[in-house]
């Protein structure tokens, strides 16, 4: 038998999404069952699976030790504490994450994440102790691929992690990102409108002016900063936030990055000497529309990125 006593950041959930982050080795199958026969109860007393957890609460697992026998979670102490940090407070960070580095682990099974960095980081603080936790670790809110850069928000505790992720599907953080296409766009500035599918066996998308029932609709807001006529720099504000929508958007349109491998013109790419997408989340603003709880304070501010590598070098 097992008992865990609920925290502040258990308390909220259900207890079959508590059970499956504790205990990610008991089989969901197994878990209901185990509910029904009341082998797992709450303060002794026959639990529901909906149940919700409450502070002081304590959960009683009568299940084979197998399924508790796991490894402490301390991957992360062999990767550097090295982080970029544009901002941090006791509930959020915002890195600047660097072009090469992974935020999760990837095909590669890298150890040295950015979520790794960060856990580190707060644990060298006192911030955050594994052992103390029973379903929750820092965790990113955002993500961007091995080869762009810009700002990913990590939230550090359970209440600030769920408040980020409804604000982000409401739309109510805004995000720009500044890139360098090949080519100069139609407009000064414009929102347009397209649709975009996705073949997950060669992680790439297709944009469409057609919409169909399996195509998504995206909207991407651009403005041009300058332009010598072959390149120019943009400042992208996504309306919708789909798999690689910027780069197929911005190519669909004639006007691809400058170093995108999947999207660009190998050509000009070489001619410049660039092997990764000119792309970074450079600037990100909080405009909450509805109550944000214990993150209220960060409404209306806005937080930028000054060091944008490819600013300045090919224009």
């Amino acid at each position: 038998m097992k008992e865990f006593t609920i925290n502040a950041n258990d308390s909220g959930q259900r207890l079959d999404k508590f059970i499956q982050k504790a205990v990610p080795r008991l089989p969901q199958s197994m878990m209901y069952k185990a509910i029904r026969n009341k082998r797992i109860k709450i303060n002794g007393k026959r639990a529901e699976i909906s149940s919700k957890l409450q502070i002081g609460d304590i959960i009683q697992m009568y299940i084979n030790d197998e399924f508790f026998d796991t490894d402490s979670e301390t991957e992360f102490l062999s990767v550097p504490t090295a982080l970029n940090i544009v901002y941090e407070d006791e509930n959020i960070m915002l890195i600047d994450k660097k072009n090469g580095i992974v935020v999760h682990e990837d095909n590669e099974n890298s150890v040295d994440t950015l979520i790794n960095r960060i856990k580190h980081y707060l644990y060298e603080k006192g911030e955050y102790l594994p052992e103390a936790e029973n379903s929750f670790a820092p965790s990113l809110c955002n993500r961007l691929d091995r080869n762009t850069g810009g700002i990913i928000i990590a939230a550090k505790n359970a209440e600030s992690l769920r408040i980020l992720n409804q604000k982000i599907k409401d739309r109510e953080l805004e995000k720009y990102y500044l890139c360098i296409t090949v080519g100069v766009p139609p407009k000064k500035s414009d929102t347009i409108t397209a649709y975009l599918e996705k073949n997950a066996d060669d992680n790439t998308v297709k944009v469409t002016d057609r919409k169909t029932d399996t195509n998504k609709t995206i909207i991407t807001t651009y403005k041009v900063l300058k332009t010598n006529g072959k390149l120019s720099l943009l400042e992208i504000k996504l309306d919708t936030g789909r798999t690689h929508q910027i780069r197929a958007h911005m190519a669909h349109i004639g006007c691809p990055l400058l170093g995108d491998g999947k999207y660009g013109i190998n050509r000009v790419n070489k001619e410049y000497k660039i092997k990764t997408q000119a792309l970074y989340s450079y600037k990100l603003k909080f405009d909450f529309k509805t109550d944000a709880g214990c993150l209220d304070y960060l409404n209306g501010k806005e937080f930028s990125v000054k060091d944008v590598w490819f600013d300045g070098k090919f224009l």
